[in-house]
């Protein structure tokens, strides 16, 4: 007694290529979608971070050159002895570690992420290179 299966007929090679080949065309469709959100995003983070960085650096630049200027006139009034040069030394070395703080702020945000998506770029990388090849 003998036992006949029928199997489905395989689709031909050329169905199986093309197939290949649109499925590529659409991971490369969306790998290009993601690398635009990633940089979108980036973007978005970078101009966060810049925001207290300028800020900090626009604020220590006008509060070092108004409080020394004031602040150096002050100490000088107070210790006649202390030449003018120091009282404004000391003052806008006060107001340039305020600045500095700001600037350190802002460099940490920066640090915080990468500013290039580039996970998303290497799989497009490969995925254009397997396209090119085939």
């Amino acid at each position: 007694m003998a036992i006949h299966l029928e199997t489905e007929p395989q689709p031909p090679m050329t169905t199986l290529v093309s197939g290949i080949v649109q499925d590529a065309q659409k991971l490369v469709g969306q790998q290009l979608k993601l690398f635009q959100v990633e940089l979108k995003n980036d973007l978005r983070k970078t101009k966060e971070a810049s925001v207290p960085l300028v800020v900090g650096m626009l604020i220590a630049l006008v509060g070092a050159i108004t409080l020394a200027l004031a602040g150096g006139y002050l100490i000088s009034w107070t210790w006649p002895d202390l030449p003018l040069w120091a009282g404004l030394a000391i003052v806008g070395g006060g107001m340039a570690l305020v600045g500095a703080a700001f600037a350190l702020w802002g460099k940490c945000k920066f640090d915080s992420f990468n500013a290039l998506p580039d996970e998303t770029a290497e799989g497009l990388r490969e995925n254009l290179q397997w396209k090119t090849k085939n």
